[in-house]
Formats: structure tokens, C-alpha cells, sequence
């Protein structure tokens, strides 16, 4: 389920301008976020985002030089948060193959982990923007190494652990894409089958469990 994003609370410690323009930085970067995921890229502007914050257009370029400086900020955002959550879930250490791709399991049941939303807007973006395809081909091969690595670390040979890697994060991110909307319960029926297909392994009980439990609370946050 896409996160929901608000803008920034003030905080105290951030640089500020003067007058009547209380807002920060990462204001203008949380309300283009926003934007770019709700309406696309091409939406993402200046005059637009101003009168969302309620500031005028001289607020932006206390923090941005232009309208691209903004994009590349958010290019900057997406790989320090999606792609390095799943980096350093593939590098968590875990006692088997199966608890690691339990671990990779968190970041699609936990929108605060991995903005599936976000992610997508990227992809879509890239279909227009030479700076957002190379943005996403870098994290591409960032995510594949990591998790090339992951099923590595349990012994498969180079290319079983690269064509492992590459069908599990491909099927998830197909899988997010058919938005299927399942309730959480069916969904985590199919989970031991799954880190089987994946692995070729049978996953330990407190394994699924442990990730079931992780699941079911993200779900019930969510709903409340």
C-alpha cells in the first residue's frame, strides 16, 4: 500500500528564511515527492509546489538553483532510500537462505522501508528523462548486486545466484505492479512456497512466522 506523505513538521534546528516563508528544504523535496508520485514528473513545478506550501517562488531557490536542481535532488532521495533499504536488507545477516529473502520480503510489506509508489514514478519517469534512466539503470544494478551477493553468501554458484537474484526481485517488481490487493492473511498462505520457488530450500517455521507477525503488524498500522 503507497505511503501516505506529509510535509515536514518545522523543526527548529533547519535554516530558514526570513518573513513569512517557514518552510525547509526537505518541505519543497516532500510536497514535489508528492507531486511527482501523484501526477508525474511533468507536474513537478515550481509555481505549482509554491502555492502548495503557501510561499512564493523566491522561497524555492533559497535551497534549489532550478527546477533540474529539484529533480536531481529527488533522483538523490529515491536511491538513498528504496535502493539502499534493499541493499542493506540483502547484507542483513541471517542464519539461511530463506530468512534472507525474508528480509527482502520487508521492504514489500513496508512502505516505510521501500516507497513502492515512489519507485514506480521513478521507472515512469525514466521512460522520458535521460538523467531518470541512468538514475534507475544505476540502482538497478546496485539492487542486483546486493542480491546476487545475498544468495551467494549460501553457497550457489555464480550465475544460479545471479538468475536467483534476478527472479525474485523481477517477480516483486511485477508483482507490486499488478497491484493485486490481497488481504494480508492470503497473501502470507503463499509465503513458504514462495521462499521455496526462490531458494530451492524449505524455509524453517519460525522463519515464515517471524515474517508473518513483521507483516501483520505493518498491514494493521496501515489500517488504523
Amino acid at each position: 500500500m503507497p505511503q501516505t506523505r506529509k510535509l515536514h513538521p518545522d523543526d527548529p534546528d533547519k535554516t530558514r528564511l526570513s518573513g513569512n516563508a517557514k518552510v525547509t528544504r526537505e518541505d519543497w523535496l516532500n510536497v514535489a515527492l508528492d507531486v511527482l508520485v501523484s501526477d508525474g514528473v511533468d507536474q513537478v513545478k515550481v509555481l505549482a509546489l509554491g502555492d502548495r506550501l503557501g510561499v512564493s517562488r523566491s522561497s524555492f531557490y533559497w535551497y534549489f538553483q532550478s527546477r533540474q536542481d529539484l529533480l536531481d535532488a529527488l533522483l538523490t532521495h529515491w536511491e538513498e532510500t528504496n535502493t539502499a533499504a534493499l541493499v542493506s536488507l540483502a547484507e542483513t545477516p541471517a542464519e539461511t537462505v530463506t530468512e534472507a529473502v525474508c528480509n527482502i520480503f520487508r521492504s514489500v510489506v513496508n512502505p516505510a522501508l521501500f516507497d513502492i509508489a515512489f519507485d514506480f514514478a521513478v521507472r515512469d519517469w525514466a521512460r522520458r528523462s535521460g538523467a531518470a534512466r541512468r538514475a534507475l539503470d544505476r540502482s538497478e544494478a546496485t539492487r542486483l548486486d546486493a542480491l546476487t551477493a545475498m544468495f551467494a553468501r549460501y553457497g550457489f554458484a555464480p550465475l544460479e545466484a545471479l538468475t536467483r537474484a534476478r527472479t525474485l526481485y523481477y517477480m516483486q517488481i511485477g508483482y507490486n505492479d499488478a497491484d493485486l490487493r490481497e488481504p494480508i492473511e492470503e497473501r502470507l498462505k503463499l509465503v513458504p512456497m514462495y521462499l521455496y520457488v526462490f531458494t530451492g530450500q524449505e524455509p524453517q517455521a519460525g522463519e515464515v512466522e517471524d515474517f508473518a507477525a513483521y507483516a501483520r503488524q505493518i498491514d494493521k498500522g496501515e489500517r488504523e
